[in-house]
């Protein structure tokens, strides 16, 4: 079995595969201060609750953009599933996918890792949208090639940033995109800004990164908030979840 694991600065996603299935999935807080003891008791109460001996576990691959997951996630792997964990890096992908920015060293793990997955599954030009901790937009050519994007706030550093700088605004904890536009109360003008805001936002970068474009892209969203932000947004086709656990997958099946 293949255990992948993406840690971001919000949440870490974890998979157990099954040759190219991918049988367990998890999605948890990401906390920068637990040792990898504290990591591994977590681990095998996530196993243990759905079957999954981790002796069975033949290799693992992680992606990171939280510098203290390194020290934590090669001991608990060497430590208790007694694995050299293959980390991925965007210079050591580029025999699967051409780099086309400027240092290749600057694009973050987890983009290329989205990247590689949709290219494989849809071999198309593609913009890739990632709601997590930051919105990123990733843009593949129609040849598989990396070749840029975008980052943005995502929705709750927004949505943070908005409670503490104004005083009198409320917190507001978004579950499903309000009907309306125009907010007929403070809650619901926060919410309105917050999902269809961001949704407005999410359409307009792609028109305009489409006019630089040589092809039509597929637009395909992921990470925790692209299901909500999908229900208002014009421009993204599908929403898949998947995408980055795939995509440790096949780095790890071509490394």
């Amino acid at each position: 079995m293949l255990l992948v694991i993406d840690v971001g600065n919000t949440n870490t996603v974890i998979g157990v595969y099954e040759n190219d299935k991918l049988i367990e999935d998890w999605r948890i807080r990401t906390v920068r201060e637990n040792t990898a003891d504290e990591f591994n008791i977590l681990a095998n109460a996530l196993f243990a609750d759905k079957g999954i001996d981790p002796s069975r576990i033949t290799r693992t691959v992680i992606s990171s953009v939280v510098p203290s997951s390194v020290r934590i996630l090669n001991a608990f792997c060497q430590r208790y599933l007694k694995l050299d964990p293959l980390w991925i890096e965007a210079a050591a992908v580029k025999k699967l996918m051409p780099i086309l920015y400027s240092n290749p060293n600057e694009v973050g793990a987890d983009r290329i890792v989205n990247a590689v997955a949709a290219y494989d599954k849809y071999k198309r030009a593609l913009i890739i949208i990632d709601f997590g901790t930051a919105t990123t937009f990733d843009v593949v050519t129609q040849k598989g090639e990396y070749l840029g994007g975008a980052i943005c706030p995502g929705v709750m550093i927004s949505s943070e940033a908005l409670f503490q700088r104004a005083s009198r605004l409320p917190r507001v904890e978004i579950f499903k995109a309000p009907e309306r536009v125009i907010g007929d109360d403070t809650i619901e003008s926060i919410k309105s800004g917050l999902i269809h805001g961001n949704a407005a936002m999410v359409d307009g970068m792609v028109a305009r990164m489409k006019k630089e474009m040589a092809a039509e892209p597929m637009i395909i969203a992921t990470g925790g908030l692209a299901p909500l932000i999908a229900e208002v947004s014009d421009a993204i086709e599908t929403v898949d979840q998947e995408l980055t656990l795939n995509g440790l997958r096949i780095i790890s099946q071509a490394m």
